[in-house]
């Protein structure tokens, strides 16, 4: 399938995401994330801004992993996979990249996404997971997001918001990489274009294995 035999249905849907604002796309991932089933939707949004421009605010790193090509993303829903062993290693998935591009170019968004910028926002993002997972960072997010889960006298204890550093790694991906929308956008359009024959992207189409 390619992008340009989209169907009216696809195409409405589409209009739809794009009148949709990046923070909601982040309410949705978090939405759809275990744990956040019953969560009070205002509180989801505030997460998911906080989230977002906490990720945007973050000084760009240099990819330290491995950057492999690789074909069979779209039957996966991949754009890019990130492993740690044997070495750690950003896998990009040239077929959903390709309909990336060629679905960029049918909607008329390359203002918002440059050529090139698909690519480089997949490195960037997962890159970025290094300080959120591990890095200094993680505790600052943990901050930001203020989600208390025990105060004892001076100290306080602040829970994990699954899907967070998600979201902050996409920010950061737009931001540093110039794109005038959310990665997650173009996600959500790829898992309408991808759907009929191979399943779509859903969730986010970063893979992480350790």
């Amino acid at each position: 399938m390619t992008a340009a035999l989209l169907d009216r249905a696809a195409r409405t849907a589409i209009a739809e995401l794009e009148a949709t604002d990046d923070v909601e796309f982040g309410v949705r991932l978090l939405r759809n994330t275990p744990t956040h089933e019953r969560r009070d939707p205002a509180l989801l949004r505030h997460w998911a801004a906080t989230a977002d421009a906490f990720g945007a605010g973050l000084e760009p790193v240099a990819a330290t992993a491995r950057i492999v090509e690789s074909d069979g993303g779209l039957a996966k829903g991949l754009l890019a996979r990130y492993t740690s062993r044997p070495v750690p290693t950003v896998e990009l998935f040239t077929d959903t990249l390709a309909l990336a591009h060629e679905l960029i170019d049918l909607l008329g968004w390359r203002h918002w996404y440059p050529a090139g910028s698909v690519r480089a926002a997949a490195i960037a993002h997962e890159a970025v997971h290094e300080q959120l997972h591990h890095g200094p960072r993680k505790k600052d997010l943990k901050r930001a997001l203020d989600h208390v889960v025990l105060r004892a006298g001076r100290h306080t204890l602040y829970g994990h918001v699954a899907g967070a550093d998600e979201i902050a790694a996409h920010a950061h991906a737009r931001t540093v990489c110039g794109l005038g929308r959310s990665p997650l956008l173009l996600t959500a359009a790829l898992a309408t274009a991808a759907e009929p024959q191979h399943g779509s992207p859903h969730g986010s189409p970063h893979g992480r294995e350790k």
